[in-house]
């Protein structure tokens, strides 16, 4: 990999040299005009030894985690405070894996040829700032001469600052439409206590960027009141998290305090996207493009056990609290997902698998009442303060 012009301050560009060239030199001399160093990190395949090429696929990881651990060090090291990445197809998924360790805000910014699937994907992983070329990258033209005019513009005014250490506490907080009062009522009553919420939405990719932020120290903890991804995960739905999640909080063992927000439903797209064995189950309409489906007892038992199999890995406090009238505002008494057959289900799986040490709350409310959402800022309040390390005293 060649590096060069290693200032503090300096931008990385993240290119494949051996295709990319000319749209390097430009965008550095862009850089450079705006008085900013540059760092060249090559992500070609003549920047590493030959005797791969039988297989694209591990020469491309190999590349990655090469260029991965370089601009980790350069990052380490001060040197590099922007950094984009000029890449088609093959060279903005290695771009995802070189930047993938850098921490939230640490501008991001990929000038990609690649097809729309593969920079959601990546969307969906990192907070990269796309600008797509929608032509092709063969050199310096009239056409991409202007993106990458803008683009070499735009990272050269975007600085990295680390985060001011003196910041108040950071709850990550889980959120869906139908969970919107309790999670208001969160954010506002950890603020009355100076305690800043960050709201993630529940529909797959808000939890996993989530858990990334959680596994990179970004929080003192978590109240994960919309634990609806896992009945996606489960049950095929468009909004999964995929299966790590409900893990990250447990790895770094900070609190978290878990519900079972939305676990009521799966989410797919129009009517006729919802796969043909769930045909006769009962469906909600959310919007013209959501089809919702209530999930079973049988259903909510699993999901209640795998979270209760989650919790026990944690090495933090853990605390679970449910809410006996309804976990959704379509579960409540007579709205169409009512089932308290259903909630109690997920209850009893949880209970199979939960260790003693951890408590399950059981409070007679619906989940967006008022006491719901005290009880559980409550509990963070009192363990943030108390710098808890287990839940055996709670």
């Amino acid at each position: 990999m060649t590096q060069a012009g290693f200032r503090t301050g300096a931008v990385a560009i993240v290119a494949t040299m051996d295709t990319k060239q000319a749209e390097v030199s430009y965008v550095a001399d862009i850089v450079r005009t705006r008085g900013r160093k540059v760092a060249l990190v090559d992500v070609g395949t003549s920047s590493v030894t030959a005797g791969r090429s039988g297989d694209p696929a591990a020469l491309l990881a190999d590349i990655g985690r090469r260029a991965r651990a370089s601009v980790n060090d350069l990052h380490a090291e001060g040197h590099i405070t922007a950094v984009i990445g000029i890449a088609g197809g093959k060279g903005s998924a290695v771009f995802g894996e070189v930047v993938a360790d850098l921490p939230f805000g640490f501008p991001k910014l990929l000038v990609s040829s690649a097809r729309p699937a593969l920079l959601s994907e990546l969307a969906s992983k990192s907070d990269i700032l796309f600008y797509p070329t929608l032509v092709d990258l063969f050199g310096v033209n009239g056409f991409t001469s202007r993106i990458l005019a803008n683009a070499a513009h735009a990272i050269a005014a975007m600085h990295y600052a680390p985060q001011d250490q003196s910041r108040s506490k950071l709850v990550a907080i889980t959120a869906f439409g139908v969970t919107t009062p309790a999670v208001n009522r969160c954010v506002w009553l950890l603020s009355e206590k100076n305690v800043e919420a960050i709201v993630f939405p529940a529909n797959g990719s808000g939890g996993r960027k989530m858990e990334a932020l959680i596994d990179a120290g970004e929080f003192d903890a978590v109240l994960d009141l919309t634990t609806t991804e896992l009945a996606d995960e489960l049950a095929g739905g468009t909004a999964s998290a995929g299966p790590d999640r409900l893990t990250a909080a447990g790895r770094r063992g900070i609190l978290q305090l878990i519900a079972p927000g939305a676990v009521d439903m799966v989410n797919f797209g129009v009517r006729s996207s919802v796969p043909e064995r769930y045909a006769g189950r009962k469906f909600y309409s959310h919007t013209p493009y959501t089809t919702l489906m209530r999930t079973t007892s049988e259903e909510t038992y699993e999901i209640g056990r795998r979270t209760g199999l989650k919790l026990a890995a944690a090495r933090g406090a853990s605390h679970v609290l449910w809410p006996s009238e309804g976990v959704s505002d379509y579960d409540r008494d007579g709205a169409v997902f009512h089932d308290p057959e259903a909630n109690r289900a997920w209850l009893a799986g949880l209970r199979s698998t939960l260790p003693a040490t951890i408590n399950c709350q059981e409070i007679s409310c619906h989940i967006n009442d008022p006491a719901f959402a005290e009880t559980a800022v409550g509990w963070i309040l009192q363990n943030i303060r108390e710098g808890v390390a287990t839940d055996e005293n709670v």
